[in-house]
C-alpha cells in the first residue's frame, strides 16, 4: 500500500526522451515520415494524440486510403503511391481484401511497433514547445491521458504531421487559413465567397441487417425535418453507408480547429436524424431489418491550416505539371473543392477537375520557411488552398512523408538542416536515396553510381514479345468508345488485328490516339483513322494498318468508336504493362478556369478488364532484360519491366560481370500492379494478391551458391542483405512461381554494402 501525505502541490509523472527526429501526427503522413526515417537509421519519436494510428484511415474515421489513383477514375495510370505506403497498401489487399478497418489498424501498428528505431506513444497530445532560439525548435511537451505522463520529446530535428498543424502553430510557422483570391496566385478555380473557402469535416455510420425486425428510437437531439433541412437529403439510400456518404459534411465556415468540437455535434444530429429519416420516415421499407451499427465519434478532417515553405504549390503547377528540380513527390487526384456549408449547401457535395497526368510535388513545400527545424508533412504542406483540393488525400501526403523521412535522415548524418539540401548534390541524393526505397517522382530515371547491375550484362531466359494473344475471354461489346492501350516503337506502327463478332452489317471506325503528355495516359490527340467495312457473322479479323509514324516508344491507344453491332474478342491472358481502356465519360469544363476538356479512357477492374485478343506484326519487343536496369520501376512511356516468355517454364534473369564483384545488398521490384488502388477500408477486392506478382523465387550466385529463396511473396519490394559480402562474377534470379500472370521484373539493383544512411 502507497501513502501519500498531504502537500500542496504535485508535479506529474514526466519522461524526458532524446531522439534524432520527432514526429507529430500519427496519421498515414506520419506513419510513412516515421518508418522511412527509422530505418534510415534515425531515432524516432512518433506522438499520436489518438489510440490507433492511421488518422482518417483508421478505424475511428474509416475513410479508404486513396491517392492518385482516384479509384482508377481518371487517366493517371500506374500511379499507386510507391515506397513506405505501397508496402502498407500491399500488405492490406494480402490481409485484407475484405476491407476490415481494425485489421488495417493492426497492419499499421505492426509496421511502426516492427521498427526498433520508434518510440511510439499513443494517447499522447502535443501541447507546448520550447525553442532554443525565434527559429528553432528544441523539444515539445506531449501529455498522455492514458498513464497520466507527461513527455519532453527533444531532438535537432520536428516534423509536423498533425493535420492541424498543432506543432507548427506552436512553434510561430507562418501558416495561412482559408481560400486565396483569384489575384493573389491567378488561380482561375478559386472559390468566392457564396462556394466558401474552407473544406468542412465528415462523419460517417455503418447500418447492419439483423435479420429481423429493428425499431429505432432517435436522441432528442437528432435533426428534424430532414427533407426540408438537407438539399440532397434524396441521396440517401438503405444499401449506402461509410465513405461514401463523404457528402455529409460541415463546418466550412467556421474555424475548422477550435471549433471542431461544435462541428462534430452537428454532424451527430445529421447522421442520427438521417438514421431517424431512414428508419421512421415510411419510404424506405427495405431498412426495416437494418440497425445503427456504429456512428464515428470523431469527425473526418479535410482542410484547416496549410504552412508556408519555400515555394507554395498553386493550381497551375497541378494542371500543367510543372516541373521542379527538386520535386521528390507526386500528386494525380483531381483538384477537389466542397461547398463550405456542406451538406446543408444548394451546391453539389464537391467540384472536381483533374489534370491530364500526375504532377510533381517540389521538397521546398515541405519545410516551414520561418522555423528552421521544422518539416511538414501530410495536408500541411505548403500549398495554396486550390491546390490542397488535390494533394490533401491520404496516400498522397503519405508519399510526401516518406521524403520527410529520408530528407530527415539525410541531415542528421550530415549535420544539416532541412533548406540546406533543397538543391545541389544533397536533393540529388536525397532523390536517389528515395528512388532506392522505392519512390516514383515522374520525370525523373535516376543512374545510381552504387548499383552494380548496371555494371554488368543482364540476360534472361526469355523474354515477352507481343505478337499473339488468344481468343479465350469474353466478347466485349462495343457501345460505347472502347480500346486496347498498347507501347509501340518508334517508326512505323506495327499491323494490329482484332477479332470481332458482328451482329449486322457495319462500318467499323478505329482511331490511332496518343497523349499529348508524355508520360501520360490521357490519349487526346487523335492521329490516324482507319475504317473498315464488316459483314455480319462472327470470328470477323479486323486488320488495321495505319500509315503514321512515331516520334518515340511510347504508350498509345487503338480505339474502336462505339458501334453496338460490333463485339470485340477478349483474352484471359494477363500481362504486364497491357491494358484495355473504355471512354467513360469526357471532362467538360464551362468557362475560362484553368482546366482541360479532355475525355477519360478508364480500365475495368479484375475480374473484368480483360485485354483484347490481337495479332501483331512485326511483334513488339519492350519487354527485355535490358529494362530492369533502365532507372524506371513501373510503366511510364513503355512497361520499364522484363517480362518472361508466356510459355517459359522455368524464368530466370542473370547479372554476369567481366571481373568478381562483392555484393552485400540484393533489391528486387516486382509488379503489384500500381495501376490499383487498393483502397484500404470498405470496398472489397476479388483478389488478395497481384496477378503479375513473383510469389516465390530463389538467388543463385555463380551457378552454385544459394543466397537466399523465397516462397511466399506478395510484396512489390524485396531487399535482400546478405549476413555477410560475397564476391561473384554472376548472380542469378530464379523465377519458381508467380501469382498468376507471366514473371515480371521491374528493377534489379545489387550493392556492395548495407545502404543503411546511419548505423545507430
Amino acid at each position: 500500500m502507497t501513502i501519500q501525505p498531504a502537500t500542496d502541490h504535485r508535479d506529474l509523472k514526466t519522461v524526458p526522451i532524446q531522439a534524432d527526429f520527432v514526429v507529430v501526427g500519427g496519421g498515414l503522413a506520419g506513419v510513412s515520415t516515421a518508418i522511412t526515417a527509422a530505418r534510415a537509421g534515425l531515432r524516432v519519436v512518433l506522438v499520436q494524440d489518438r489510440p490507433v494510428l492511421g488518422g482518417n484511415g483508421s478505424s475511428e474515421v474509416r475513410l479508404w486510403t486513396l491517392g492518385a489513383t482516384a479509384h482508377m477514375g481518371n487517366n493517371c495510370r500506374y500511379a499507386r503511391e510507391g515506397g513506405t505506403i505501397d508496402e502498407i497498401l500491399v500488405e492490406n489487399m494480402h490481409r485484407n481484401p475484405e476491407g476490415n478497418v481494425y485489421i488495417f489498424d493492426s497492419i499499421l501498428l505492426e509496421k511502426v511497433t516492427a521498427e526498433a528505431n520508434i518510440t511510439l506513444l499513443l494517447n499522447t497530445a502535443a501541447f507546448e514547445v520550447a525553442k532554443s532560439d525565434a527559429d528553432t525548435i528544441r523539444s515539445v511537451r506531449a501529455f498522455c491521458s492514458q498513464n497520466s505522463t507527461l513527455y519532453d520529446c527533444s531532438a535537432p530535428l520536428f516534423c509536423d504531421a498533425s493535420g492541424d498543424g498543432t506543432l507548427g502553430f506552436l512553434s510561430g510557422a507562418a501558416f495561412r487559413m482559408g481560400a486565396e483570391s483569384v489575384d493573389e496566385f491567378g488561380e482561375k478555380f478559386a472559390p468566392d465567397q457564396a462556394y466558401g473557402e474552407l473544406l468542412g469535416h465528415s462523419m460517417y455510420f455503418y447500418s447492419r441487417d439483423m435479420g429481423r425486425k429493428v425499431r429505432y428510437c432517435p436522441p432528442g437531439f437528432a435533426l428534424k425535418n430532414i427533407e426540408q433541412a438537407i438539399p440532397r437529403y434524396r441521396d440517401f439510400r438503405t444499401s449506402t453507408f461509410g465513405c461514401r456518404l463523404w457528402w455529409i459534411e460541415y463546418g466550412g465556415r467556421l474555424d475548422t480547429v477550435h471549433q471542431t468540437e461544435e462541428i462534430k455535434w452537428q454532424l451527430w444530429k445529421v447522421v442520427y436524424g438521417v438514421w431517424d429519416y431512414i428508419k421512421n420516415s415510411g419510404k424506405f421499407p427495405d431498412a426495416e431489418n437494418l440497425s445503427l451499427e456504429w456512428v464515428s465519434t470523431i469527425p473526418g478532417k479535410r482542410e484547416s491550416r496549410r504552412f508556408e515553405g519555400d515555394y507554395l504549390l498553386k493550381q497551375q503547377d497541378v494542371i500543367e505539371g510543372t516541373h521542379f528540380d527538386d520535386a521528390v513527390s507526386f500528386g494525380g487526384w483531381a483538384i477537389d473543392l466542397h461547398p463550405a456549408d456542406g451538406v446543408f449547401s444548394a451546391y453539389h457535395g464537391c467540384t472536381q477537375w483533374q489534370q491530364k497526368a500526375v504532377y510533381q510535388i517540389p521538397y521546398r513545400s515541405m519545410y516551414s520557411r520561418n522555423i528552421g527545424n521544422l518539416f511538414l508533412a501530410g495536408r500541411i504542406i505548403s500549398v495554396s488552398h486550390v491546390a490542397f483540393g488535390s494533394t490533401r488525400v491520404m496516400a498522397t501526403c503519405a508519399h510526401g512523408g516518406q521524403a520527410v523521412g529520408m530528407a530527415a535522415s539525410l541531415c542528421i548524418r550530415d549535420g544539416l538542416r532541412p533548406r540546406d539540401i533543397a538543391a545541389g548534390k544533397k536533393l540529388q541524393e536525397l532523390q536517389m536515396q528515395l528512388t532506392r526505397v522505392g519512390q516514383y517522382i515522374p520525370g525523373y530515371r535516376f543512374t545510381d553510381p552504387e548499383d552494380l547491375v548496371r555494371k554488368g550484362r543482364i540476360t534472361s531466359s526469355s523474354r515477352f514479345q507481343l505478337s499473339d494473344l488468344p481468343a479465350d475471354g469474353p466478347a466485349q461489346k462495343v457501345d460505347r468508345p472502347f480500346g486496347q492501350m498498347l507501347v509501340v516503337p518508334a517508326g512505323p506502327v506495327p499491323q494490329i488485328t482484332f477479332i470481332a463478332d458482328v451482329a449486322e452489317a457495319t462500318t467499323a471506325v478505329f482511331e490511332l490516339r496518343t497523349a499529348s503528355r508524355v508520360p501520360g495516359f490521357t490519349f487526346d490527340q487523335t492521329i490516324e483513322t482507319c475504317e473498315i467495312s464488316l459483314p455480319a457473322g462472327q470470328g470477323h479479323p479486323v486488320k488495321l494498318c495505319f500509315k503514321s509514324t512515331i516520334d518515340q516508344p511510347r504508350y498509345v491507344l487503338i480505339a474502336a468508336r462505339a458501334n453496338a453491332h460490333i463485339s470485340l474478342r477478349q483474352t484471359e491472358q494477363r500481362v504486364t504493362g497491357l491494358l484495355s481502356l473504355t471512354n467513360r465519360f469526357d471532362q467538360k469544363p464551362t468557362g475560362d478556369i484553368g482546366v482541360d476538356a479532355f475525355a477519360f479512357w478508364l480500365p475495368a477492374r479484375r475480374p473484368g478488364g480483360q485485354n483484347l485478343a490481337m495479332q501483331i506484326r512485326p511483334p513488339i519487343d519492350h519487354f527485355g532484360p535490358e529494362s530492369v536496369a533502365n532507372g524506371l520501376a513501373r510503366a511510364t512511356s513503355q512497361p520499364n519491366a522484363w517480362v518472361a516468355g508466356i510459355d517459359d517454364p522455368a524464368p530466370w534473369l542473370c547479372v554476369e560481370w567481366s571481373e568478381p564483384q562483392t555484393l552485400r545488398t540484393i533489391d528486387l521490384s516486382f509488379d503489384t500492379d500500381f495501376d490499383h488502388p487498393m483502397e484500404s477500408a470498405l470496398l472489397g477486392h476479388p483478389e488478395s494478391d497481384m496477378p503479375f506478382c513473383v510469389r516465390s523465387y530463389r538467388i543463385i550466385a555463380d551457378g552454385k551458391i544459394l543466397t537466399h529463396t523465397c516462397l511466399e511473396n506478395h510484396q512489390t519490394r524485396n531487399r535482400i542483405v546478405l549476413e555477410h559480402p560475397i564476391r561473384v562474377t554472376n548472380l542469378k534470379v530464379e523465377i519458381l512461381q508467380t501469382h498468376g500472370a507471366p514473371a515480371a521484373i521491374f528493377d534489379f539493383r545489387c550493392y556492395a554494402g548495407s545502404l543503411r544512411l546511419i548505423d545507430s
